[in-house]
């Protein structure tokens, strides 16, 4: 299975279970290789390259939080998971998700060495 199979079949899994795709990290490689779909299945989401494969999705939560997992597009099923206040700033999240980010990097690098 190729990295769009794995990332198509990991979106409609979340999809089914009340999750929104909003943003997805591409390689170069990956974006290139599922150019033809980004209008039409990814139309809604925030494309960035980066050195990983890795899609965020969101959901509300219980007592008016927000969920927001970081799923890796892999062999093997990995994410990170957190959930926002209500009372949190958009900035705050931001800067949140962006740490959640470098730590799926640093996972990522620790398996391939």
């Amino acid at each position: 299975m190729d990295q769009i199979e794995r990332l198509l079949e990991i979106v409609t899994t979340y999809r089914k279970h009340g999750w929104s795709l909003k943003r997805l990290l591409m390689t170069a490689e990956t974006r290139a290789s599922g150019a033809e779909l980004e209008q039409t299945l990814f139309a809604d989401a925030e494309i960035e390259l980066s050195p990983i494969d890795a899609l965020w999705f969101y959901r509300p939560s219980h007592e008016q939080r927000e969920a927001w997992e970081l799923r890796l597009v892999g062999d093997a099923p990995y994410a990170l998971f957190e959930t926002f206040e209500s009372d949190e700033s958009e900035e705050q999240r931001a800067e949140f998700r962006l740490e959640m980010e470098a730590r799926m990097r640093e996972h990522v690098m620790r398996k391939s060495h």
